[in-house]
């Protein structure tokens, strides 16, 4: 700054006017930094030195001054500031930390933070002006630039996008290899040249403008995720290996450009990430099977204390005073008949002027009427509602304090213990409950007010007092004058000897929230009182103003209780009266000649801030201005800031008395009014370093990170005070410790009232020496203050233990922190006196956040600024990272009733998703350094085949499994009676349909119901066998198919597919079944039907004729070439023709039909199935199944691939038996459209989809009792299963059986499947055999690739299920992925399958052989090497069971645990997204849905929000504390999207790679995008 070699002390005045405004009008916000900056320099230009260095004896000098020397121009404005009640809160203000500040974050500006700034959608943007031309660079844009493109005409904006990427690209490109050393290296490790990278970028430009990925967020509506679409990328047929594919997609970002936003955000967020950081502590590390967290070993040049242990200091011998009273009573017996008419009270209006005054003759006749009232006339004549000794609660509000003193000295005459709080607002008053927790455990029952108060207590509609949340039942009493009774002529109040029974109950809260009542005992008060008298020299008939609140604390025990000891005169100033008016203490000072004044360091501010307006109030007639929060290390700099410009009107230097007290030990230290013209005490300038290992050593080096603290004077007189370890057992501290100090008195508190545990632990600390022996016989009292003894005795305290936030084992002082905070300027994006910081408790360590309240009118980029600025501010000067910086609309943090902020319940909204920030910042990265060691894969030494033995030796098994064995010849009687068609005689399909149509006509194979349930169109095998044979003229006459050839089926659900699949057999062609598009989506979906045609290299289309039309549309030919179709055949309307002869294959190794599909990961595959595996699948399905003529089965699913078009297609005909046919899109019209057929039809197998059965459950799951009445019994059902290639999701089957448990469903009837693309069943739970066994594993050894079973419950458990019964004819193995040998049972590999209904291999344009062999006919390395594995591409285990086979032999499950290529390879350990998303979900009710996926090593976290859009960035937070807890990750980039924004295809399970393409591609339009740093 352009003052660095100036003296402002030695510049002329009028200057330093100016100076102070330029500072004021800064502080508001009314200048920017820039035009401040300007004006200043130009200012102070003619008084600055040649040589601007800055001086070093001038930092010295400011910090020892004595309040005397020179005025400070900034903390003493010259004008007066408008207020906002309580918004100025200049308590940490200090001239000298914000220099401090500044100079630190100057380090930071050579190596300027380029932070990427979150992204917000417009709607949640504060407005704030737009600036159209701004690029999405991210260190400068506060504008939502997606929402400018959409807003554009898409021309325009694709061209501006065309005009100025290239120029963004360069500008992002220089951006992020200058902003840091170490930007220029990748996540990899791998050094790239900028030159490289720009051709990278260029490249990745080049794809931009071939074909983009089908969008597959815009669904015809975005609140239903229905309908779905199976959505390839166009780039996805591929055909490399699994590692490959990975390794590629990850290294070209799917050919998204890196200009979008996000790669350019992203890459920011990547190039601070890489920025090296302090050296982390000693990292925890991970045993080979179990993490184990150790303490972080400390820092060896840590500062160690270096002194003796310290002796006990002893306080002045309490005196004793002839006439001192023997109860404070009988003090106020004494004044109220000798002394009447003498002033104990005057109250002030909300203007400042006086309301009322009270004698000392008024407040004793009061306080005798109401003990007589509150002990005989409560209750009826018999009995007595009030003994002596019961608790009262007394509420009364600020503004009236002789309500109050009557009430309070009423209870002590009757001898009943008042308990002051505050009074209720509304029923859900922040912290309010706890405060019916006091009241609860102190036994209150009956509350004392005044009748104005009574009158606005929030009541019911019929006027009854509301319940207040969480409080006991109370009986309200008025206390006004007129309802008192006057007690007899003979009645006076029993005033025994102060004992050590209670007096009153003080309200304490604790750190965490909780309230507690401290007990003070008859004789502590007094003795107290006797106290405050000697140490303050009150002397009788003194005035004294009081700002403090009455009711607790300083304010109760000067203004009330010792007050009434000495005569003394007090004038309340209440709350109200200083937000309206801050000068009115000054004022009252003036006029009453007061003494003795009572305040907080707030009114010193606001009476400087007011104190123009005032040149004439006088404040030479105080001896005394005692500082009650002097404790607060930052009082100093008010302290000081408020002499110098009171002095010229009176104020002497020696009468600042701060002291320091607490609930528990009462008035702990403080300074007596010094002797005029005596040397003033001095200063502690401490170093923070030091401080926060609870060292004491003077700063020299670093002056920025200097604390400078004041005494709070000597102990109290009779006291003995010591310092205490504040963890562990109370040992004593040696003499340059900080530690917590504690007091042994007779005028401290005696107890938690009602709570003996937690009382001992406070009340009664007996110090131990260095080796654990008590250095005596007496308790003392621990104060919650921290601090150290000086030279001369004198206290200094610099921090509360309630504000000690323990991080990495060094300590830090959450109001250091708020200081620090406040320091950074311009403070025009917060409010100075709107700041909590307070610790949270994330993985294994505590964690510091800071939650300010923003102006309305800042600007997003100013808020990310001053936030950035802050973490920058606090990590130089404490050596602290913080976790979380969140800052909030105006005025939405909770209060405490005197306007202050409530700690424990801002951290309470915090952990609960409750406090609704507007800007967030996370910085977990840089703040977390006790993870465990990332995972070094060990090359493998030993030989695989070694292995193996080991595992024998050790005795595990192999892990592998086998279905019963297929028989292949029938019992020839039971093929007669049964009529089923013999096995061996037909290999083919087709030869079972003629079959069947020969020997059984009219028996009905499938049936087709429509949304009401009603069956529209029925197949027997006749008509089936005849319509297929139409089929196969028309292909052959119509389309001129030869034999072999591909034709594609695109069919709604329906018999027409069914009819269509046999035509093409019947004619020799190959089938390939496709999903229709949707016609309300054609440009989303279309493009994949596209995809399909032309990678099958299909010869024909069949379809109906309403597709043709759909498929020739003008709408169609916008989204895909639609000239080029091949033949489309309409099957509505076909000549009654049949083909010359029935195909029949020469060998049944020939291919029958292509199955295609996408996986979730975005791959578009086409498998071929040989008429052979046909053939066995039917078979195996069959007899797992039971299936035969008889039968009937219920199918709700899609098909058009895998397992669903199988049993939809084939196995009727195959099996015999009737299938009911429910279309799943039929569903949205009925949802009860399922269950209510397997009602109707008695069904007792069933078949379903996840998405079929996550509908039943979120739609039905109320309308259990509807569904009962009208008759829906499911007792029928005796197995339910689930098809689907994933792991089963347990938590949806399970509450499906519970809900629908009431309609008759057995719980044992759910179960699963599971299929793969190289085998399309695998596993189906079936009739016979065990019920699928449940087992727990724990998670962080399967994150290592192994299985450990652990009991249900167990911390970091994960229940899985058996994927259904192994079919006969199947073999799996569990394979090491890498090595490709078997493992043991102990292990998670690769599922390896061997059976005859595997698929042939992949049907690809590219025909790579390579891959063929390596997923379908692949060895394994050792062991069996003969056999020929297809490898399923799923990660499971096997696990033998205690259960019987049919066989008789123990059962050995599947487990399936997830995708192989769908796993996270982070931190050298493996992770399944879906445990990671369904600890995301459980964070908060309005996750609807997450994802997760990774890029560029980062994981991204994706969640739909359903609840409102001011939830948004409560999230944020949520979820990165719940992954770093239960995962041990970092979650580097946290998406908050619309609901339905996640793409889920036809069998419900998420395609993650399409989220990932399209968050890269900028088209999520998120509500939130928030970088943690």
């Amino acid at each position: 700054m352009a003052d660095r070699g100036v003296d402002l002390s030695e510049l002329p005045k009028e200057i330093r006017e100016q100076l102070a405004e330029l500072d004021l009008e800064l502080s508001e916000g009314d200048i920017t930094q820039k035009g401040y900056e300007k004006k200043r320099a130009k200012l102070l230009a003619p008084y600055i030195p040649q040589t601007a260095g800055v001086e070093p004896s001038l930092q010295t000098d400011q910090r020892n001054q004595g309040p005397s020397a020179g005025p400070q121009p900034t903390a003493a404005p010259r004008h007066h500031r408008s207020r906002a009640g309580g918004a100025r809160d200049d308590r940490y203000r200090s001239d000298i930390h914000t220099e401090a500040v500044q100079a630190a974050l100057a380090k930071h500006k050579e190596q300027k933070m380029a932070l990427p700034m979150p992204t917000k959608r417009r709607s949640t943007l504060a407005q704030s002006p737009i600036d159209p031309c701004t690029p999405p660079d991210t260190s400068s844009a506060s504008e939502d630039e997606g929402s400018l493109r959409r807003r554009a005409a898409l021309t325009a904006a694709l061209s501006q996008g065309l005009q100025t990427s290239d120029c963004w690209i360069n500008h992002s490109l220089q951006g992020s290899s200058t902003s840091s050393s170490a930007s220029s290296t990748l996540s990899h490790g791998e050094g790239r040249s900028q030159g490289a990278a720009l051709a990278d970028v260029l490249a990745h430009t080049r794809l931009e403008s071939g074909n983009v990925p089908p969008d597959v967020t815009s669904s015809s509506s975005a609140q239903e995720r229905t309908p779905r679409f199976d959505l390839p990328p166009p780039a996805a047929v591929r055909g490399m290996t699994r590692g490959q594919s990975r390794a590629s997609i990850m290294d070209t970002a799917d050919g998204v450009p890196v200009s979008s936003r996000v790669s350019t955000k992203i890459q920011q967020l990547l190039n601070t990430l890489k920025r090296p950081k302090r050296p982390p502590l000693k990292e925890f590390f991970v045993d080979d099977f179990e993490e184990i967290v150790e303490v972080p070993q400390p820092d060896p040049n840590q500062p160690k204390p270096e002194g003796r242990q310290i002796i006990p200091v002893k306080g002045e011998p309490l005196g004793v005073v002839s006439n001192w009273p023997p109860a404070l009573q009988a003090a106020l017996q004494r004044w109220g008949t000798t002394q009447a008419k003498s002033l104990a009270l005057t109250a002030l209006d909300v203007t400042g002027k006086p309301l009322y005054t009270l004698s000392y003759g008024k407040l004793w006749s009061r306080a005798v009427k109401l003990a007589y009232t509150l002990l005989n006339k409560l209750g009826t004549k018999n009995e007595q509602v009030l003994k002596p000794g019961d608790r009262v609660a007394l509420v009364y509000p600020n503004s009236d304090p002789g309500m109050f003193l009557v009430a309070f000295y009423g209870c002590l005459l009757a001898e009943v213990l008042p308990v002051p709080i505050e009074v209720p607002l509304s029923r859900k008053d922040t912290g309010g409950q706890q405060i019916g927790f006091l009241l609860g455990s102190c036994g209150v029952s009956l509350a004392l007010t005044s009748e104005v108060c009574l009158k606005g207590l929030p009541k019911t509609p019929n006027g009854e007092i509301v319940q207040f949340k969480g409080w006991p039942r109370l009986k309200w009493v008025v206390t006004d004058s007129k309802y008192l009774t006057k007690p007899s002529k003979d009645w006076q109040p029993h005033i025994p000897t102060a004992n050590t029974d209670p007096a009153y109950i003080e309200y304490k809260a604790t750190k965490e929230g909780s309230v507690m009542g401290v007990a003070v005992s008859k004789l502590a008060m007094l003795t107290h009182c006797q106290a405050l008298t000697q140490a303050c020299n009150y002397t009788e008939g003194e005035t004294l103003v009081n700002v403090l609140d009455f009711k607790k604390d300083m304010g109760l025990w000067h203004g009330v209780l010792t007050s009434v000891m000495n005569r003394i005169h007090t004038v309340s100033v209440p709350y109200a009266v200083m937000k309206a008016c801050p000068m009115s203490w000054v004022q009252r000072v003036h006029m009453h000649k007061a003494r003795v004044a009572l305040v907080k360091c707030r009114d010193l501010h606001w009476a400087m801030m007011a104190h123009r307006d005032q040149r004439d109030a006088s404040l030479a007639s105080l001896r005394m201005l005692i500082v009650a929060d002097g404790a607060n290390p930052w009082s100093v700099s008010s302290c000081d800031a408020f002499l110098n410009v009171f002095q010229t009107q009176g104020l002497k230097p020696e009468v600042i008395c701060p002291c320091a007290s607490s609930p528990e030990a009462l008035t702990v230290a403080i300074r007596r009014p010094g002797i005029p013209g005596a040397p003033l005490p001095a200063r502690a300038i401490l170093s923070m370093g030091g401080l926060s290992y609870g060292v004491i050593r003077v700063n020299t080096e670093d002056k920025n990170s200097a604390l400078t603290v004041q005494d709070v004077g000597h102990v109290m007189p009779g006291a003995l005070m010591c310092i205490v370890k504040p963890d562990g057992p109370p040992q004593l501290c040696k003499t340059d410790e900080i530690g917590e100090i504690c007091v042994n008195s007779r005028a401290g508190g005696t107890l938690y009232y009602g709570l003996p545990g937690v009382t001992k632990n406070t009340f009664e600390v007996i110090p131990v020496n260095s080796n654990g022996a008590p250095i005596g016989e007496i308790p003392f009292v621990r104060s919650g203050l921290l601090g150290f003894v000086g030279p001369g005795s004198l206290v200094f305290v610099v921090g509360r233990i309630e504000g000690l936030l323990m991080v990495s084992g060094r300590r830090h002082n959450a109001d250091d922190l708020v200081a620090t905070a406040l320091a950074v300027e311009p403070v025009k994006t917060v409010y100075r006196g709107r700041i909590v910081v307070f610790s949270v408790t994330v993985f294994y360590d505590e964690r510091i956040v800071v939650v300010a309240e923003q102006r309305p009118d800042a600007s997003e980029e100013d808020s990310f600024q001053w936030m950035s600025r802050v973490l920058q501010a606090i990590d130089s000067i404490h050596q602290v990272g913080l976790y979380c910086l969140a800052l909030v609309p105006a005025n939405t943090l909770p209060k405490t009733p005197l306007g202050g902020l409530h700690v424990s319940e801002t951290k309470q909204h915090f952990l609960e998703g409750t406090l609704h920030p507007c800007n967030i910042l996370m910085c977990p990265h840089s703040c977390v350094t006790n993870l465990p060691k990332p995972r070094q894969k060990q090359p493998v030494g030993v030989g695989p085949a070694s292995i193996m033995l080991g595992n024998l030796v050790a005795g595990k098994r192999v892990a592998q499994a086998a279905g019963r064995d297929l028989g292949l010849i029938e019992d020839q009687d039971l093929v007669r009676k049964l009529c089923i068609w013999p096995t061996f005689m037909h290999q083919y399909l087709s030869e079972a349909l003629q079959w069947r149509a020969h020997t059984d006509p009219d028996h009905i194979l499938f049936v087709l119901l429509n949304a009401k349930g009603a069956a529209i169109a029925t197949a027997t095998c006749i008509q089936l066998h005849k319509r297929a044979e139409k089929i196969a003229a028309a292909l052959t006459e119509k389309g001129s198919i030869n034999t072999g050839d591909n034709v594609v089926l695109l069919y709604p659900p329906g018999l027409d597919l069914i009819a269509s699949f046999y035509g093409c057999l019947y004619a020799g062609c190959i089938p390939v079944t496709v999903r229709p598009p949707h016609p309300q989506n054609l440009a989303a979906t279309l493009p994949t039907v596209r995809m399909i045609i032309d990678v099958s290299k299909a010869a024909c289309i069949l379809t109906t004729q309403t597709l043709m039309k759909m498929l020739r549309s003008k709408e169609a030919a916008a989204a895909v070439n639609t000239k080029t179709w091949p033949t489309i055949i309409d099957t509505d309307d076909l000549p009654r023709r049949r083909p010359p002869q029935v195909y029949k294959p020469p060998t049944a190794e020939m291919m029958a039909y292509l199955d295609f599909s996408v996986s979730t990961t975005g791959m578009l595959t086409g498998v071929k199935i040989s008429h052979a595996a046909v053939s066995a699948l039917c078979r195996s399905i069959k007899l797992q199944c039971e299936l035969y003529s008889s039968r009937q089965i219920a199918i709700c699913l899609d098909p058009y691939c895998g397992l669903g078009f199988v049993l939809w297609c084939l196995c009727s005909v195959y099996s015999g038996h009737q299938s009911i046919l429910i279309p799943p899109l039929e569903l949205e019209g009925n949802l009860a459209l399922w269950l209510s057929t397997l009602s109707q039809y008695r069904v007792r197998d069933t078949f379903c989809s996840y998405s079929v059965m996550e509908m039943c459950t979120k739609g039905l799951g109320n309308q259990t009792e509807a569904l009962k009445a009208r008759g829906v019994n499911l007792s029928c059902v005796r197995s339910c299963v689930v098809v689907a290639e994933e792991r089963p999701r347990l938590v949806l089957t399970q509450s499906f059986s519970k809900l629908f448990k009431d309609l008759g469903l057995s719980p044992r009837a759910v179960s699963t499947s599971f299929g793969s693309r190289v085998n399309l069943a695998i596993c189906l739970q079936g009739t016979t055999g065990p019920d699928p066994s449940t087992v727990y594993v724990d998670m962080k050894s399967l994150r290592h690739d192994r299985v450990r079973l652990v009991e249900r419950g167990a911390p970091q458990s994960l229940p899985l299920t058996e994927s259904g019964k192994i079919l006969p004819g199947v073999r799996v193995i569990i394979v090491n992925p890498e090595t490709r040998g078997p493992l043991g049972d102990s292990h998670l590999g690769e599922v390896w399958v061997n059976s005859p209904h595997s698929a042939s291999g992949y049907y690809t344009i590219y025909g790579d052989d390579s891959l063929q062999a390596d997923h379908f006919n692949t060895r394994l390395s050792f062991g069996d090497t003969h056999t020929l594995w297809a490898r399923t591409g799923y990660l499971g285990f096997v696990k033998r069971t205690e259960l019987l086979d049919a066989s008789g032999d123990r059962h050995d499950a599947l487990f399936v645990v997830g995708s192989l290529d769908e796993t996270l390879e982070l931190r050298g350990l493996r992770y399944h997204p879906i445990d990671i998303e369904t600890s995301v979900s459980r964070t908060h009710r309005s996750i609807a849905e997450s994802a997760v996926f990774t890029w560029t090593n980062l994981l991204v976290v994706v969640v739909e929000l359903c609840g409102s859009e001011q939830e948004a960035l409560d999230l944020v937070p949520l979820v990165t504390d719940v992954v770093l807890d239960e995962h041990h990750l970092i979650v580097g980039v946290v998406v908050v999207v619309d609901p339905g924004v996640i793409p889920i295809n036809s069998r419900g399970e998420k395609q993650r790679m399409h989220l990932r393409d399209s968050f890269l591609a900028d088209q999520l339009d998120p509500i939130y995008v928030a970088y943690n740093m």
